[in-house]
């Protein structure tokens, strides 16, 4: 559909990927089976394809030719290509080995770049392209991909693997070590079999609880398996052992001598071509519809770099006042064809253990679900399989309203005090930032005292100082890498991928990621107004779209529904809870504590959604060591 680049070259592919490897020692046939079985258990991410490859690194008796000490395996989800060019794992051929899930958007540059000093390809792959750098420049090279990326490179005669993971954490890829053998996957799911036993780490979860924190260090839920860094390579030698390399940063600030209208321009060019890259793809490609500022400053671009109006998709709530449907329509309005899906209190019941089994993990609140449900509806809808999504904008352009305050406070500590107080009157004026406010997200910055609630395990937990940074643009770092970006990828590619839709980030691009951080805080923060540069930079946006005063997103009626809908469901659950039985929560106290949320209490309905969602969770996964597998078919029970 768009950007042919070259037409012989087929495009890309996401997948799901596992993989083993035996440092000590060789693995057998019944491992081979297992680790198919674990490969397969993300089916529903790769549905058109799947690869199984044992190789042998070390040397063995040769009599014994069904050993092997590792072994990759793939499930893949062709967004073009069903022939077998693109199957996986795939080999160049010379002993170098891949299973990739991702996309690279710049793999018809780096080909051309990579023929052009000799290299031949065999096929018309992004994998292929991996290979070729990778061969061409070490693990090094990978910071020449422009995209989002888990894969595990074997090089036989290194005698090492690698595996990597994209700059922002949006593709999973996680890491579980027992024993001289050291196991990598796209899902927590498909390492929980390989664990002797499952044992809840208390640290993930005091964070979840307390502060609403996902995915903002390299431990998860479960001890024992951890993910790989974003911008990170974990090198495993046979010979020296394993080493964790950074191969990209982000860009020290530099200075410019540039003016305001230049940076605009340069911005817009920028934003564009991260566009124009993410919609390299022979099927149809949409766009999710907030209504919000990105997504419609996405769905604005679009038309600007290929001419074409996209189907949009967008979520939106049975009750006025929860969604942004004025402005969804007000890009609708300009011949953008939509469709919208409504999210019921019904849905949350329906959906949430679904949700919960392709997290692995606890997640924020019903808004997933909702998001979830979104997938879902487009995926029966079967007209496309990739979606351009506005998440990164908010972190890399200081939208979210704590940015404001960050850099007001910043002004007079510096002793800027008339440029503070003139910025929160022209926010005042305009109807901007401090209409936003919301005390619900204040409270996540702060320590609160709720002890009474949690047994022993939590009662001492330390709280993750998120609030604690130097400067703004180390406040935007630390929510690219830590805070905000990696939650919100995790929900985004688990529920599509659970639909087999790939998700596309043009935010999320790193030359314009590294731009936005290093432009003055006063192209982002200006008169009041956030995000100023994405506003100045689209005068085809509608006006009211383009300056509207506030800033809402979906937002489901959580309160409304843990007040009616839910009761029932939380007075019974905890009533001799899975929490409680594992140390972290007095059910008595908690439902005292429920009981002033009913009557009107200052407490916070996502502090209620959050412990409700991990009951739910913690029973799945705890109870008797089984969790419900949702295959759309059947309900299957895995046990350890």
């Amino acid at each position: 559909m768009f950007d042919h680049a070259e037409q012989h070259i087929k495009r890309l592919e996401v997948c799901g990927i596992f993989g083993a490897i035996n440092t000590t020692g060789f693995f057998d046939a019944p491992d081979f089976e297992q680790f198919v079985a674990l490969t397969n258990l993300v089916a529903y991410r790769g549905p058109d394809d799947c690869g199984h490859v044992p190789l042998t690194v070390k040397q063995h008796d040769s009599r014994r030719d069904q050993l092997f000490d590792v072994f990759l395996g793939n499930r893949r989800l062709s967004i073009i290509d069903l022939s077998s060019s693109g199957h996986q794992p795939m080999s160049d051929g010379n002993g170098i080995w891949i299973t990739y899930n991702g996309e690279i958007f710049n793999y018809v540059e780096l080909r051309r770049e990579l023929e052009a000093r000799g290299h031949i390809f065999k096929t018309g792959t992004d994998t292929e392209v991996i290979l070729h750098v990778y061969s061409e420049y070490g693990e090094e090279g990978f910071d020449r991909l422009n995209g989002m990326w888990a894969f595990a490179i074997v090089d036989l005669a290194a005698r090492k693997i690698v595996l990597s993971r994209d700059r922002f954490s949006i593709k999973p890829l996680y890491v579980c070590k027992t024993k001289g053998e050291i196991y990598f996957a796209s899902e927590i799911k498909q390492l929980l079999p390989i664990l002797p036993t499952r044992e809840l780490n208390s640290s993930s979860m005091a964070s979840y609880l307390a502060q609403g924190l996902l995915d903002h260090e390299v431990e998860t839920f479960f001890c024992g398996i951890s993910r790989i860094r974003p911008g990170t390579n974990l090198i495993i030698s046979l010979d020296s052992g394993t080493t964790e390399r950074e191969y990209w940063r982000f860009q020290s600030p530099n200075a410019t001598s540039a003016s305001s209208k230049e940076l605009v321009e340069e911005f817009r060019a920028l934003f564009f071509d991260s566009v124009r890259l993410r919609l390299r793809s022979d099927v149809k490609v949409g766009v999710l519809l907030s209504g919000g500022l990105d997504s419609s400053a996405i769905t604005t671009a679009v038309r600007q770099v290929c001419g074409e109006q996209l189907q949009t998709y967008s979520i939106v709530s049975e009750h006025e006042g929860y969604d942004e449907r004025r402005y969804i329509d007000m890009i609708a309005a300009t011949g953008v064809p939509n469709r919208k899906i409504t999210f019921r209190p019904k849905d949350v019941l329906d959906c949430l253990e679904r949700v919960l089994y392709y997290s692995d993990e606890p997640f924020a609140g019903f808004s997933v679900i909702a998001q979830y449900q979104l997938f879902a509806a487009i995926k029966d809808d079967n007209d496309v399989t990739v979606l351009l999504s506005g998440q990164g904008g908010d972190e890399a352009l200081l939208g979210y309203l704590k940015f404001f305050f960050f850099h007001v406070q910043r002004l007079f500590k510096e002793g800027k005090y008339v440029h503070a107080m003139s910025l929160l009157a022209r926010s005042v004026l305009h109807r901007t930032a401090v209409s936003q406010f919301r005390v619900s997200e204040a409270r996540r910055y702060m320590q609160h005292n709720r002890k009474g609630i949690w047994r022993t395990m939590l009662r001492n937990n330390v709280p993750v100082p998120i609030w604690q940074c130097d400067d703004i643009r180390s406040r935007q770092i630390a929510d690219i890498s830590r805070f905000s970006v990696p939650a919100l990828t995790h929900y985004e590619d688990r529920n599509s991928g659970a639909h087999s839709l790939e998700v596309r980030h043009p935010f999320l691009d790193h030359r314009l990621v590294n731009f936005a951080l290093n432009l003055p805080t006063e192209l982002k923060i200006h008169s009041g107004w956030t995000k100023y540069i994405l506003r100045a930079a689209l005068p085809e946006m509608p006006a009211a779209l383009r300056w509207r005063r506030d800033k809402q997103g979906f937002l489901v009626p959580e309160e409304l529904w843990l007040k009616r809908d839910l009761v029932p469901i939380v007075r019974q659950r905890f009533r001799g809870s899975t929490l409680a039985k594992l140390g972290i929560l007095d059910d008595k106290e908690f439902l005292g504590y429920y009981e002033q949320f009913l009557g009107g209490h200052s407490i916070t309905s996502s502090d209620i959604a959050r412990v409700l969602i991990a009951e739910i969770w913690a029973e799945k996964v705890f109870d008797a060591h089984k969790t419900i597998i949702p295959d759309h078919s059947a309900r299957v029970l895995v046990q350890n």
